[in-house]
């Protein structure tokens, strides 16, 4: 079958989406910015603005891969193609392991490295970055951002739009709320209110 796909952003974290997409046999199209990138390292064709007219009606005929690591901007854009009916498939790297029972939902990106255990869900438009753990019966909600070496253990839930930092861990059970903020490195042993921002060993709540 003949893979076609647009990336809506164009840096450092496209880059790696960029690879996966090859990788998995896609034919890049171009990418979509406000203005065109000055540099360019995978040669690609500049389309314009997503929210482009024209540009929309190239995004209806192939797939789209928002490469933006900002979880309310990727939401947005994410919302947007969805009310347009843009594809926005999940993409999955060949070097992750992932559980037959897991469910992984449209516009979420799987990086290499990752592990995802039996009886998880992983949300819309969600980043699960390089080589972080997520083990059985998690939940990880919308547009949330899994940064590379997080772990998660069993039964945690995280909710929409948070972020939990490179080489934390989350303890078993614990509840983290939406938009939540967890600092790179801290331990979480408490569940977290929405909108809070913590960090440290155990993690602590910070203003």
């Amino acid at each position: 079958m003949n893979k076609e796909a647009v990336v809506i952003g164009y840096s450092g974290h496209s880059y790696v989406i960029l690879d996966i997409l090859l990788n998995n046999g896609y034919k890049i199209i171009g990418y979509c910015e406000k203005e065109p990138k000055a540099k360019n390292p995978y040669s690609l064709n500049y389309l314009g603005p997503e929210n482009d007219s024209e540009v929309l009606k190239i995004l209806k005929n192939h797939s789209a891969f928002i490469a933006i690591g900002d979880n309310k901007i990727r939401e947005s854009i994410f919302s947007r193609l969805m009310q347009e009916k843009v594809k926005c498939p999940a993409l999955i790297h060949s070097q992750s392991i992932i559980s037959k029972q897991v469910l992984i939902c449209e516009g979420t990106v799987i990086m290499p490295g990752v592990i995802i255990n039996s009886q998880s869900k992983i949300g819309k438009a969600v980043i699960c970055n390089s080589s972080a753990i997520i083990e059985h019966e998690c939940h990880v909600g919308d547009y949330a951002h899994i940064a590379p070496g997080a772990v998660l253990a069993g039964n945690v839930s995280i909710g929409n739009n948070s972020f939990i930092g490179a080489n934390s861990v989350i303890k078993p059970g614990i509840k983290v709320g939406a938009n939540v903020i967890v600092g790179a490195g801290s331990v979480v042993v408490k569940d977290i209110s929405d909108g809070l921002t913590v960090y440290g060993n155990p993690a602590r709540v910070r203003q």
